[in-house]
């Protein structure tokens, strides 16, 4: 078989996996949403049963009190019988009747109400876990399409020999599973901790409810749904990470200024970014490509080059973008560089050729790095 049909072969393959990865993406999104949805009404019935909870104890306890006195009365009127009118006595006997049922009926409502709610707490605490099994799956089959789409198709448009495949694959699958280890290391340090942190404190609800009130358990249950935005607001963290929504719907430069912004805020690391020209939209597989070579040159520059500042500046031109990434960090020999030929860099190298574009590294010990990308345009549109 050619090398030309084994291509197509390829790209066949891939196009179908991406559809089908894309497919199975959006039915994952669909459950994590429908169980958002699902996770919100249990929370407000949760909050209705426990007011009605204490309205109703707070009934039973009058209640009861009457109860009590009327049959302490009936008790009176049966010792002394004669001295009471037959009246009298079917009175008593009725009213400690009637408020014994009513009594019953307030006792038997609490039972089936605390039933629905234990109810509905085990729901909310499987919902929890299907939401967060289903963005953590949102985000691995982001990374799969990403790596469908992106890199293995640059893989087999620019490696010609079966022997240079096999070596630049191997390679990309490393880089994957280190990308695996780090997702998880942050998966386990940030959400699933909060998570667990989260079913510690449920189990804790309701003998706190026993111990210390309703008005303590609310507390709990409070504090509670904090742990759980917390939870979501870094899983949403890590997905952006990996896949930015907001590049698809608003572009280049305010991606890269948020992506920018939350890097400095998680890091430390202080960033400056000068956006230049006029706002355009850029095809699709541009904004992206561009995305990651930012991404990459300024996570290279935190990583290795122990920078104080990192100078991110973008022109956008009807024709071109020009893209300059400038750190004062400790540089590097770029003859030594070019021999070890690092794997981000020959990932940065082999995106700029998918983009027909031009990329140049300067940098020398102790002297800094300056990153300059350079891609022409075909189609942009201003905004």
């Amino acid at each position: 078989m050619s090398f030309l049909s084994t291509k197509l072969t390829l790209d066949e393959i891939i196009e179908k996996m991406l559809n089908t990865v894309e497919v199975s993406k959006e039915q994952i999104f669909e459950i994590s949403e429908q169980s958002r949805e699902e996770y919100e009404s249990l929370q407000k019935e949760l909050k209705g049963i426990q007011d009605t909870v204490t309205t109703i104890i707070d009934k039973s306890e009058k209640l009861e009190m009457h109860a009590r006195f009327a049959r302490n009365r009936l008790a009176e009127v049966s010792r002394h019988f004669k001295t009471y009118s037959n009246e009298e006595v079917k009175k008593a006997y009725e009213q400690a009747s009637d408020l014994q049922i009513e009594l019953a009926v307030l006792q038997q409502e609490e039972k089936q109400l605390r039933e629905r709610r234990d109810h509905i707490e085990r729901r909310i605490i499987h919902l929890e876990g299907t939401i967060d099994r289903a963005e953590a799956l949102v985000s691995q089959v982001s990374v799969v399409y990403n790596f469908l789409a992106g890199d293995l198709k640059e893989v087999g448009e620019m490696v010609e020999d079966a022997k240079a495949k096999q070596q630049f694959g191997m390679k990309i699958i490393e880089v994957q599973e280190e990308e695996r280890k780090r997702v998880a290391r942050e998966i386990h340090d940030g959400p699933a901790q909060m998570i667990a942190n989260v079913l510690l404190r449920s189990e804790l609800v309701e003998r706190v409810r026993s111990e210390d009130g309703v008005d303590a358990a609310l507390g709990e249950f409070r504090e509670l749904r904090s742990l759980i935005r917390s939870s979501l607001a870094e899983v949403r963290r890590i997905i952006y990470d990996l896949r930015p929504m907001a590049l698809d719907d608003l572009g280049l430069i305010p991606t890269l200024n948020k992506y920018l912004n939350n890097m400095e805020e998680h890091t430390g690391l202080s960033i400056r970014f000068t956006p230049m020209g006029k706002r355009l939209r850029l095809p699709s597989n541009v904004e992206v490509g561009l995305f990651r070579l930012v991404q990459e040159a300024v996570q290279n520059a935190y990583k290795h080059a122990d920078p104080s500042e990192v100078h991110v500046k973008i022109e956008l031109k009807p024709s071109r973008v020009i893209i300059v990434v400038k750190d004062d960090g400790k540089g590097f020999d770029m003859s030594k560089s070019e021999k070890d030929k690092s794997f981000g860099l020959m990932g940065m190298k082999e995106r700029i050729n998918a983009l027909n574009g031009e990329l140049t590294i300067d940098s020398a010990p102790q002297k800094g790095t300056v990153v300059l990308i350079q891609v022409p345009l075909e189609k942009a549109v201003e905004e």
